[in-house]
């Protein structure tokens, strides 16, 4: 697989005190980052990790502040996303830089190369969270406490062996419940074995709206801005469970990602309104997955063999201070049923809070900064001083 890192950095719109560059030799790749704050050795320090389709942009409205309580804050690009390595991946492509592993071992080697002993919290969205929630559960002499924001931890294997086909550490494979949501009326289908396909990246890179419409459909869709976002916790794992969730995460049978956003495309007075996603915003946000596809991000997606290298962790729990956080309007924490209490009772040792934020759909550190921003502060203080 050929690599190629965009080191153009002059044109990303980021606010003031928010600096950028690439750092070559990374476990073998090379990641872009923004950071923030005061780069000392004596320095405390927080890795946030975006989410899909995000990028180390989508940090850009807390860096600031954040680092302002006296922290260095890192924001990469993961693998496979923006202008870190990987953002050229094809289907085809070996998988194995994308398992849960090497993404780990991806954010130790940041860690060293920034020349950092230990990160006071890594803080992940989205997929992101998965992959936070992972450094705190296996390095937590490095990663001291961990933020998991609108998608719960999942479960670990509780024995060892196990089996890398049934085991909820990896995405769901298409199975009995696939069947069963094609046989609803309307067919549905789920939207990660959706994201599995050779075709996403294809139907979403070039959709028949136009990117910039596509993704400006597909944030309001899952924002607090979309009125239908009410989630509330389903009863069990069911197709006529799942049924009840929005087309962006169950979708119609016959129909990609594009076509299911495309009826829930804000109107231009809805776009003008929308002050957590500007025009330039999303300009730039447009402008990186025209030039990179989206296949790196829905590499997370897949089911990935070499996921079952996460044996040696089976059993194992988090035992670092842990939070979660959630936009109340945010469908995120409920798709997977009794995700969110096996978070708080059974994956965490020292759980200290679930926290919704009013007004917020699932890009809540987009949608409501400073509400974040007190929320984790508050954690920090409590936990670092």
């Amino acid at each position: 697989m050929l690599d190629s890192v965009d080191e153009n950095l002059d044109d990303i719109p980021l606010p003031k005190g928010i600096k950028s560059r690439v750092i070559h030799g990374v476990n073998g790749a090379s990641f872009h980052i923004l950071e923030a704050g005061h780069r000392s050795s004596t320095s405390k320090s927080i890795l946030l990790i975006h989410g899909f389709p995000e990028l180390a942009f989508s940090w850009r409205k807390v860096m600031a502040e954040l680092a302002s309580q006296g922290y260095y804050v890192i924001a990469p690009d993961v693998r496979g996303y923006g202008r870190s390595s990987g953002a050229n991946v094809t289907f085809q492509d070996d998988l194995r830089p994308f398992s849960m592993l090497n993404k780990i071992q991806d954010m130790l080697a940041l860690v060293a190369a920034l020349g950092r002993h230990q990160i006071d919290a890594v803080i992940g969205h989205d997929q992101g969270s998965s992959l936070a929630g992972w450094c705190a559960l296996s390095r937590p002499d490095i990663f001291k406490s961990v933020v998991m924001m609108s998608s719960p931890f999942p479960l670990t294997p509780v024995t060892f062996p196990f089996d890398i086909e049934t085991t909820p550490v990896a995405p769901l494979k298409p199975n009995r419940i696939s069947e069963d949501l094609a046989r609803l009326s309307p067919p549905r289908k789920y939207y990660q074995h959706y994201f599995a396909t050779e075709q996403a990246n294809a139907d979403m890179r070039d959709p028949q709206q136009g990117l910039n419409n596509f993704l400006r459909a597909y944030y309001h869709f899952k924002s607090a801005d979309w009125r239908g976002n009410k989630p509330f916790p389903l009863k069990e794992l069911t197709a006529l469970e799942w049924s009840k969730l929005p087309r962006y995460y169950v979708m119609d049978l016959h129909q990609g990602m594009a076509e299911s956003v495309l009826p829930e495309t804000p109107s231009v007075q809805e776009i003008e309104a929308c002050r957590w996603l500007t025009r330039d915003e999303l300009k730039f946000y447009k402008k990186e997955y025209a030039r990179t596809g989206f296949q790196g991000g829905l590499q997370g997606y897949r089911h990935n063999p070499y996921d079952k290298d996460l044996a040696v962790f089976a059993g194992q729990k988090i035992n670092v201070p842990s939070i979660f956080i959630s936009g109340k309007n945010d469908w995120g924490t409920y798709q997977t049923p009794g995700g969110l209490q096996r978070l708080e009772k059974e994956m965490t040792t020292q759980y200290q809070g679930t926290y919704f934020v009013e007004g917020a759909g699932h890009w809540v550190q987009q949608e409501k900064p400073e509400q974040v921003c007190e929320i984790v502060i508050e954690f920090l203080k409590r936990n670092h001083g």
